[in-house]
């Protein structure tokens, strides 16, 4: 053995054993209790980053940790490799996508070997290749056959240079994130998932997911969105038309003063009159090219312009003026809004803005409000006023009167309505998985028959910068004879949402090479669901609410047995360092800062903010250079010590320095005491001075266990280490307790491995143990050594800390109390004063009152 510790020898040495051994190969087993641990898989960059390091690691102390307990444990590794990034290499670059990702998987692959990361490496996948995508294509036609997907117009983001939709997160500023060109709404005929069809059970079975942070449930309740309201139509003055709205304050109705319509709503051109066309078309074309997420939030300037139409309130017949208005989206409720500016404060500042009636139709107790004085909208509860024969009534009550009282009239009725859409899935790109549709012109829409699954997407393509799919161009894969007459048709050149192909991949690990249909669902039944998912708080909604909706899909075709697809969630923060920048060179890498000045022209650089790392802004840090210089074992240990999982992490190279310094005192440890150890056993007591040691050893087994085993407080587990290792420095008689000091060595190495799993095993065989310290299983804690001989007492006089005593394990109250006050610091602050009472909480604190 190295006296000195090496990682990079060390490091490549149990690299190749774990993958040499299959050491963390699986296969179902009846009798084992299973784990499966998953991180979200990675899109296939070329480079793993730190934010990688940090989640990867996290999820493998987890997946070490519970192997260590018992558990056949599932923790597998894959690519979610279709996407746009790969498309832009091949025009920047001339590469072709596949050739780039699958050089970027080979790379990043070995990038994740040399962390160490306890993968099974045998079920590794990526989501481009057919092998993978056939059974996606296959649950598309059954989703098909079953109404759960279809075909229809849809308004959506589209960029002209890029030929494509863009989804609402790559618009930016109102412009294609890739090409910078201004991006306008287009009608498009477009496939859909029904998502709606399972929003009631996506937002009932919430209540299963106790594992999961509230802010996400909170933000998946937001987006799917359920609201108890009522349906209400406007007879359109002078036409036959009506305007119908969904409101969730029908209570409100009589201060309903003008409508707001979105710009996309059917009857917009309609109700426009001659006098207003011009302004109110150049509106709808403004609007047009305004991000749609943008749109709906709070901070979007409130904009509209007046139709020159009139609609008529059901309840006092008072005449409307319609307005369209940019705030309104067609993907919410009905399209078309009640405005009660009095009463809601979206529609308060748009009535600010263009002078319209503000009427106040609920009072609050007490008060007397009135729409002409009115500084921000009241949206409590009060009494009905100005509301007809509805006046007096608390508002609540009102809401279920007036529902039925138009119910009546046939005018409006009680509803539900919700936020959450149908999920459209078609992308007009070429990197991605081609929808298996085949249109004929006698025979219409034809499914792609089963046998002839997967529609493999082809290669031999060329991607210009023009824009548009080169599916749409492709002779040999557009034209194909229809499977039910014959006759020569051709292929949908549209293809899925890159998120249809990671909402189901996390079963397909169950059985990745199983080619009798999409699951092998005696395998996906042992394995699913996944008890831990890992990853970061930006894929909250989309990802998790699609993943969940796809595991019902699934459920439903008889291919799962599970309800819900991830038992827990942890969703990490980010990995920030500060950011540094010069006034003529702008962002600057670390090394291009000397003295705080930058090394290219010598000016003073501008720091301070501490950001996300991004390559942008020149603030990131290989990990293949951090290995290289410290190794795996210290740059995971970094990640995992420096905050909780859940905070965002400080990149600070002291502390990956401390690290370091820590593992070459466990290496120290271990190497200084061999001699004195290798021939005793492991102590099960001890006596004497021995014993606090030993009972420091399994309070630290009892604490790491605790902090790892789903609390994930893993900066304070290795804290935790790091005092029981300065003990065993510390502990003056090693030669009089070898057995003592074995077992607490043996201690520190098993309880390091989840997190320095390299270090960990060669120390376990240097010790003299062979199969590996995984096998040797998690360290169990002795009750019995947890047994104090002797307790620490605080005492306080007038509740202030005066003294620590010492007194026996079961030392009495009236013994404790003998004891402080013959100590002598307690002594001089009770001097000259009477002690009025004692009050005594056993085992921890003693307080004396005394004037």
């Amino acid at each position: 053995m190295e006296e000195r510790y090496s990682p990079s020898a060390i490091e490549a040495k149990w690299q190749k054993v774990w993958e040499e051994k299959k050491t963390f190969q699986v296969s179902e087993d009846p009798g084992k209790e299973k784990y499966y641990l998953l991180e979200m898989f990675p899109y296939p960059s070329g480079r793993i980053h730190m934010g990688h390091v940090r989640n990867y690691a996290i999820g493998d102390v987890v997946a070490r940790f519970k192997g260590m307990q018992g558990y056949n444990v599932l923790h597998p590794m894959g690519w979610d490799a279709f996407g746009m990034p790969a498309e832009n290499a091949a025009i920047q670059h001339g590469v072709h996508p596949a050739k780039w990702t699958w050089e970027n998987i080979d790379s990043m692959r070995k990038q994740l070997k040399k962390i160490g990361l306890s993968y099974d490496w045998d079920r590794e996948f990526a989501t481009c290749s057919p092998d993978y995508y056939r059974w996606e294509q296959l649950v598309f036609l059954r989703m098909l056959e079953k109404g759960l997907a279809y075909k229809k117009s849809s308004a959506v983001n589209w960029c002209d240079d890029c030929f494509t939709v863009l989804a609402n997160e790559q618009v930016e500023d109102g412009c294609c994130w890739r090409c910078g060109r201004e991006v306008v709404q287009k009608e498009l005929e477009q496939w859909f998932f029904k998502t709606t069809a399972y929003a009631d059970e996506l937002l009932d079975d919430m209540d299963q997911l106790g594992g999961w942070p509230e802010q996400v449930l909170t933000m998946q309740r937001n987006w799917i969105g359920k609201s108890h309201g009522c349906e209400i139509d406007f007879a359109v003055d002078g036409n036959d038309e009506t305007v119908r709205v969904f409101t969730t304050r029908p209570d409100t109705l009589f201060g309903a003063t003008f409508m707001s319509l979105a710009a996309e709503h059917p009857l917009a051109e309609q109700l426009i009159t001659d006098a207003q066309r011009a302004e109110a078309e150049a509106f709808i074309e403004k609007v047009k090219k305004q991000d749609t997420t943008e749109r709906s939030t709070e901070t979007m300037e409130k904009e509209g312009i007046f139709t020159g139409s009139y609609c008529i309130n059901p309840l006092n017949g008072r005449k409307m003026p319609v307005f369209l208005a940019n705030f309104v989206l067609m993907g919410y409720g009905t399209g078309a809004v009640m405005a009660v500016p009095a009463h809601d404060q979206r529609d308060f500042e748009f009535a600010k803005k263009y002078d319209l009636p503000i009427e106040v139709v609920i009072q609050p107790e007490g008060e007397a409000l009135n729409g002409a004085t009115l500084e921000e909208a009241w949206t409590g509860p009060g009494l009905l006023v100005n509301s007809g024969d509805f006046d007096g009534q608390p508002n609540e009550d009102a809401k279920q009167a007036i529902a039925e009282y138009l119910d009546g009239k046939g005018e409006g009725k009680a509803t539900i309505n919700f936020r959450l859409r149908d999920w459209g899935v078609s992308r007009q790109r070429y990197w991605g998985t081609p929808i298996p549709v085949i249109y004929c012109d006698s025979c219409g829409v034809v499914p792609v028959p089963e046998k002839d699954l997967p529609v493999v997407l082809p290669e031999d393509v060329v991607l210009s910068a023009e824009g548009g799919s080169p599916l749409a161009r492709h002779e040999a894969f557009l034209k194909v004879d229809c499977p039910i007459c014959g006759a020569t048709a051709r292929r949908e050149t549209d293809t899925f949402d890159t998120f249809v192909e990671s909402s189901w991949y996390f079963a397909r690990y169950a059985c990745p090479d199983y080619d009798q249909d999409v699951l092998d669902k005696k395998a996906a039944d042992y394995w699913l669901p996944v008890d831990q998912y890992i990853g970061g708080i930006e894929h909250a909604v989309m990802h998790l609410l699609y993943a969940r909706f796809w595991t019902k899909i699934l459920r439903d075709l008889g291919l799962l047995s599970v309800d819900e697809p991830f038992t827990n969630l942890l969703t990490q923060g980010m990995v920030c360092m500060e950011t540094q920048s010069c006034p003529e060179h702008g962002w600057l890498y670390p090394e291009e800062v000397e003295n705080g000045r930058c090394t290219k022209c010598g000016k003073p650089v501008i720091g301070g903010r501490t950001e996300k790392m991004s390559k942008s802004k020149k603030n990131v840090v290989d990990p293949d250079a951090l290995i290289r210089l410290f190794g795996a074992d210290t740059a995971r240990l970094f990640a995992l010590f420096a905050a909780p999982p859940e905070k965002d992490l400080e990149w600070n190279e002291q502390g990956v320095e401390g690290c370091s310094r820590f593992l070459n005192r466990v290496w120290r440890l271990v190497y200084d005491n061999l001699d004195l150890i290798s021939q005793v056993p492991v102590a099960t007591a001890a006596e004497g001075s021995a014993k606090a040691l030993r009972r420091q050893v399994h309070e630290t087994i009892q604490k790491v266990t605790s902090d790892i085993d789903g609390r994930f407080h893993f900066n304070t587990a290795i804290a935790a280490v790091m005092e029981l290792l300065n003990a065993v420095n510390g502990f003056k008689q090693n030669s009089e307790h070898p057995a003592v000091i074995r077992e607490a060595v043996e201690a520190i190495v098993r309880l390091l491995s989840p997190f320095v799993p390299h270090m960990a095993e060669e120390l376990w065989e240097l010790l003299g143990h062979e199969g590996g310290v995984i096998a040797a299983g998690w360290p169990e804690v002795d009750p019995a050594a947890l047994v104090k001989d002797e307790q620490m007492i605080v005492v306080q006089v007038m509740g202030k800390v005066r003294a620590k005593i010492t007194v026996a394990a079961d030392a009495s109250e009236e013994q404790v109390k003998e004891v402080a006050l013959a100590d002598t610091n307690v002594a001089r602050f009770i001097e000259g004063k009477t002690v009025r009472k004692m009050i005594y909480v056993p085992g921890r604190l003693l307080n004396i009152v005394a004037n």
